[in-house]
């Protein structure tokens, strides 16, 4: 099945160290997406001042409400492929590549033009203030325009990572990232642009990016390659990535608009709580990035496995990733915590924005431990091809708890302290509703392939 270095046999042999070998790469590939936007954060931080660190912060959570639907489908497209992949079914893979990448193609420039349209109302609905609305404003529409790019990417990136291949991105991702930086420091430092600039660069980079991947599925001589030529939605592949995608896509938006709701009790305290916000956010996102990248490679794993009926290794490959994801964790976490004030202080110099960071750091990077957790049972169940319980269960602990926490006991207590204890509080409550599904749909998948 292995045909190229890049590419990991999923199916036999040990697992840990493939596992590794498949999440250190992709690991390294979020966390370098994310300094694109820590590029903008410090450069404006630095050489713009405070509103203009909140502004682009404050675009964060509603930028994820709109986007993460179609970053959720790319998850249906990296499941269908590792499927075919692992079974050899070769035609079935290459109709799914350029249904994908079309489908990519399409739900990016429709992202762009409605982000255009409307990210003043929605920042406005956020209770942005009034200081850094148009600031906000400028920095969203233009980062939409790069929506095209950004899909492509990531729909080409999930086909890659659906052969094991997560090497090469990450490659993409250096250049990119580079030049994201690069272009950071010319455009606001030395041409004095601020969000735009910052905006402009994080666009370009993008496209950057998109680009390298695309030529890299198009020169492969493997059944993923692709022809432009061969663009074609086929309904068939189309239903099933959207299976799998759709709840997955569904469940993140969700999540983030409850992140959302948060971003809105942030800015009733003002343009100091929103800028250490800002800086917060982006450490917990370095978090995120790093377990996730776990649960990717589970999803993956997972997926090629039931492909080819190995229910007992399965087992093993969630068992590990638990491992991983736990240990990863809570030595980043601790050590986020541990040396916060350092950290935040790369993002901006004033001192009350990095003791409001550090109110949201305190209570929401040592137990982060528990949200990976409860992204890696939804993985794999995703990777058998079950999401749209998985999807129910996410909303009703973790945007369920945050609302319930936000109307009914934050009025009562107001510190960015007490309301980020909402975080470690919806990650247990759903933990335990996800463990149990995932007992009872284990026990049905195993059946079907024991009879099979």
């Amino acid at each position: 099945m292995k045909t190229n270095k890049y590419e990991i046999d999923m199916c036999n042999g040990s697992i840990m160290d493939k596992l590794i070998s498949f999440a250190l790469p992709l690991m390294l590939s979020g966390i370098l997406q994310l300094m694109f936007n820590a590029v903008d954060i410090v450069v404006v931080g630095h050489f713009t001042g405070k509103q203009a660190l909140a502004a682009v912060g404050s675009t964060t959570a509603l930028i994820n409400v709109f986007t993460n639907l179609f970053i959720g489908i790319s998850l249906g497209a990296n499941v269908l492929a590792a499927r075919f992949f692992a079974s050899g079914r070769e035609k079935e893979m290459s109709d799914t590549v350029h249904t994908a990448i079309l489908l990519a193609l399409i739900s990016g420039i429709l992202m762009a033009g409605i982000g255009v349209i409307s990210a003043k109302g929605a920042l406005l609905l956020m209770g942005t203030p009034d200081n850094v609305i148009a600031q906000s404003t400028l920095y969203m529409r233009i980062y939409f325009l790069g929506m095209p790019f950004f899909m492509l990417y990531n729909y080409g990136a999930a086909i890659l990572r659906a052969v094991g291949d997560t090497k090469r991105p990450l490659l993409f991702l250096v250049i990119s990232g580079c030049a994201n930086a690069l272009l950071d420091l010319i455009l606001v430092i030395g041409f004095h642009l601020g969000v735009a600039g910052v905006a402009t660069a994080t666009i370009t980079a993008q496209m950057i990016s998109c680009i390298l991947v695309l030529l890299c599925l198009y020169r492969t001589d493997s059944c993923y390659q692709l022809r432009f030529s061969k663009l074609k939605i086929k309904k068939v592949y189309l239903l099933q990535i959207f299976q799998v995608g759709i709840p997955a896509g569904i469940q993140s938006t969700v999540i983030n608009f409850s992140n959302a709701l948060l971003q809105s009790s942030v800015n009733s305290f003002g343009d100091t709580a929103m800028a250490g916000y800002t800086a917060a956010n982006n450490i917990l996102g370095f978090l995120y990035m790093s377990v996730n990248s776990i649960t990717q490679a589970c999803m993956s794993f997972t997926s090629q496995n039931y492909g080819v009926g190995k229910y007992k290794r399965m087992d093993r490959v969630l068992i590990d990733c638990l491992i991983l994801t736990v240990s990863v964790s809570l030595l980043l976490g601790c050590g986020a915590w541990f040396f916060g004030p350092q950290v935040l202080s790369i993002y901006t110099r004033e001192k009350d924005v990095i003791e409001s960071g550090m109110e949201i750091l305190a209570i929401t990077t040592v137990p982060y431990f528990l949200c990976g957790i409860m992204d890696l049972f939804p993985g794999a169940l995703r990777g058998m091809g079950h999401s749209a319980v998985p999807m129910i269960l996410s909303v009703i602990g973790t945007v369920g708890t945050r609302i319930l926490w936000i109307f009914g006991f934050f009025p009562h207590h107001r510190s960015l302290y007490f309301l980020f204890i909402s975080y470690p509080a919806s990650w247990i409550i759903t933990i335990v509703m996800q463990v149990i599904c995932f007992y009872f749909v284990r026990k049905t998948v195993r059946r079907e392939l024991m009879r099979g």
